[in-house]
């Protein structure tokens, strides 16, 4: 469980607002809230993580600081979030991944490139190293195609089961039941909600971000990141029905629909990080967690490269560069495959379980309903 200062810290901000409720139509947290008249570790740990961090509530409050109360949901919240973040950490030898994340992404991501690079280097003929390659098949006249598969199936499959257990240790931890989530209603409007960043709007003006001017572009730049993530993962996988299908081996040509989407999806992680790493240097540090700063630069610049490097290699494929860009770009992607359960994107996790139990405590006050929340 996080430290009980900072549980304690918590709950002392949340009896305030609850007593307050000036920022109730913010945000899903200040509802959530509103249906507790105490707040238990579970409740705390489940407010947090349902806290988008848009900061509206922090520039209305009349008790922020300087004020004596020093009321600071978006700070306090991040700060417990981190701590949740290495109590559901999978297996739990990793948690302290979650200490100076940003030096450990680093040094992870430089340890991949070093897999791929060195035995490609030290293995392969330099002449196939750094010869022209086209036509199908020419990636893996440089790797062979058993050697890029293999190590990122098992990764993968790494992957899935932390994100599993820590989802299920979050829910576990915050009162859920297993059965709650077979309601198919709210997984349905948790997804909805999670699609749009609907609490990324605060109140409807948009965030207070990176100052208390309400904004909409924290917004926008985070749609371009999930999505253009989403399109490279689709792009990936239409790729492999491509070779274990219809044994069409890459690289495609750049009107394919693997190259299409890889493409598009690529140009929109590059411009939603530079444009999140941008806002980055212009926050105000008020509300901010100085813990989480590396975390998010360090899951930032690793997106940005795994674009930046897939690119470079769809445009120069057909060149003498083609064999040390492909291995950069896989080394690349390892190094964000391997911190993905272990850094800034498993807030992505925890937030959509708390998105959940908000629909479910929605759906329980609808009329027709037999439970209540």
């Amino acid at each position: 469980m996080p430290s009980t200062d900072l549980l304690k810290e918590a709950e002392r901000v949340m009896n305030i607002c609850n007593a307050c409720r000036y920022c109730e139509g913010y945000c899903a947290v200040f509802p959530a809230m509103e249906r507790r008249k105490t707040f238990l570790d579970q409740d705390l740990i489940y407010l947090a993580n349902l806290c988008h961090n848009c900061r509206d509530c922090y520039y209305a409050c009349p008790y922020a600081p300087p004020h004596e109360f020093a009321v600071n949901v978006p700070k306090t919240f991040d700060e417990l979030r981190v701590e949740t973040y290495q109590d559901f950490t999978w297996p739990n030898f990793l948690s302290g991944l979650f200490q100076r994340n940003g030096l450990a992404v680093t040094l992870i991501t430089v340890v991949s490139l070093f897999i791929v690079l060195l035995p490609m280097l030290l293995l392969q003929d330099p002449a196939v190293v750094f010869s022209t390659h086209v036509g199908e098949g020419a990636f893996y006249a440089v790797i062979p195609y058993a050697l890029m598969v293999v190590p990122a199936l098992a990764v993968s499959l790494w992957i899935l089961a932390a994100f599993s257990v820590g989802f299920f240790r979050f829910w576990r931890d915050t009162g859920g039941r297993l059965g709650e989530l077979a309601n198919l209603q709210a997984l349905v409007g948790a997804t909805w909600d999670a699609l749009r960043l609907k609490y990324l709007e605060g109140g409807g003006h948009g965030c207070s971000y990176p100052d208390e001017r309400f904004s909409h572009t924290r917004k926008w730049f985070h749609h371009l990141v999930f999505y253009g993530f989403m399109l490279n993962l689709a792009s990936t996988s239409v790729a492999a029905i491509y070779h274990n299908v219809f044994h069409w081996d890459a690289p495609y040509p750049f009107f394919s629909l693997p190259v299409v989407l890889g493409t598009v999806g690529g140009i929109g992680l590059l411009i939603g990080t530079a444009g999140l790493l941008w806002l980055k240097g212009q926050m105000d540090p008020g509300p901010t967690n100085p813990r989480a700063f590396g975390m998010d630069i360090g899951f930032l610049v690793l997106l940005f490269l795994t674009s930046l490097t897939g690119l470079l290699l769809m445009f120069l494929r057909a060149t003498p560069a083609m064999g040390m860009l492909l291995a950069i770009h896989l080394g690349v992607v390892l190094g964000l495959f391997f911190t993905l359960p272990y850094g800034k994107f498993i807030h992505a996790i925890y937030r959509f379980a708390a998105l959940i139990r908000y629909s479910i405590e929605q759906s329980h006050e609808r009329p027709g309903s037999s439970a209540k929340g």
